[in-house]
């Protein structure tokens, strides 16, 4: 692979507008091609001729999942390079107004999938089949509770374990980013007379809660769900009391496509090393992954249970 190693190379590069385009909407989100066409409304033999370009001078990296290719600005760039890059971008800003417009419709319209999905099965989540969702799981799951302690469970849904928590455990915070899932939740627990159950609604990775505020952290089938996993990893970093632990639950990478429309998934499951990678990020130790139940039936859905700790003397923010 070629690197863009001089800035005058980077230049040249940099004196095609759609290059330029491309590079200004990936400095703000990673994208597939597809999210591509239709913010800059060019055909995909275009935007791919000049994303492999980018790709080959080393600016621009890409990940496929399923049968996507998802494109984003390469992580470790040098300084100097984006600078630069920024500097582009800031003095053509003007005529890229439409393209950040059309950029923000297609996230809205992200978030709006995924929402419009769970308001209609607030209520009947519990009824509904939901890949990764076991009561074998679960019950790993409920084995690395120690009451008496405070619990966040990030992205909840309605909270199936949460409801289960509430009766053991100090404290229990709810957060999901659908306004009906955290309205049937919060009448659940009225009905079951869970004074210590509170919903609030929230993005996993922007959690309405205080730092080191929690002392278990749960990610329970919510994590395929986020746009940037990490980030939400990050966050459970920071409500953790040092000491406290993260424990998530969620599937196995997989090549069910139907999971995207299906289930609003973003993500098609997660590969182990993966999982281990995101929680070693944000600064767990003691991390622990492993597949802790498979599904008969097709396709077949793996559930990973992954656990860490946040280390004494941790800072608020992980490194």
């Amino acid at each position: 692979m070629r690197s863009v190693n001089a800035s005058w190379d980077l230049l040249k590069l940099l004196a095609d507008p759609t290059r330029l385009r491309l590079l200004a909407l990936l400095l703000r989100e990673e994208l597939s091609v597809a999210e591509l066409q239709d913010i800059l409304g060019m055909a995909q033999s275009r935007i791919s001729s000049q994303l492999a370009l980018l790709r080959q001078s080393d600016l621009v990296s890409d990940r496929r999942d399923g049968k996507k290719a998802f494109y984003s600005l390469r992580s470790g760039l040098p300084a100097a390079q984006l600078n630069l890059l920024r500097a582009a971008w800031d003095a053509v800003s003007p005529e890229l107004v439409e393209d950040q417009g059309n950029l923000d419709r297609v996230l809205a319209r992200r978030r709006a999938h995924q929402e419009q999905y769970f308001n209609l099965i607030a209520g009947k989540l519990g009824r509904n089949y939901c890949p990764g969702r076991s009561w074998q799981a679960i019950g790993h799951l409920a084995l690395r509770l120690a009451p008496p302690i405070d619990v966040a469970d990030l992205g909840a849904g309605e909270g199936l374990i949460s409801q289960l928590l509430a009766r053991r455990v100090k404290q229990v915070w709810c957060i999901d980013n659908s306004p009906r899932m955290v309205e049937v939740g919060t009448e659940l627990a009225t009905k079951n007379g869970l004074s210590n159950l509170t919903y609030r609604l929230g993005d996993i990775e922007q959690v309405p809660l205080p730092d080191r505020s929690v002392d278990l952290a749960i990610l329970s089938q919510a994590l395929h769900h986020a746009r940037h996993p990490q980030t939400a990893v990050r966050e459970a970093f920071r409500i953790l009391r040092e000491g406290g632990q993260l424990v998530v639950l969620d599937l196995k990478e997989h090549g069910f496509e139907k999971a995207r429309e299906l289930y609003a998934d973003v993500w098609l499951g997660f590969k182990e090393t993966a999982l281990h990678g995101f929680l070693r990020g944000a600064g767990f130790e003691q991390v622990e992954v492993s597949i802790v139940a498979k599904e008969d039936g097709e396709p077949g859905f793996e559930t990973i249970l992954a656990s860490g700790q946040k280390p004494t003397g941790s800072s608020v923010s992980p490194p």
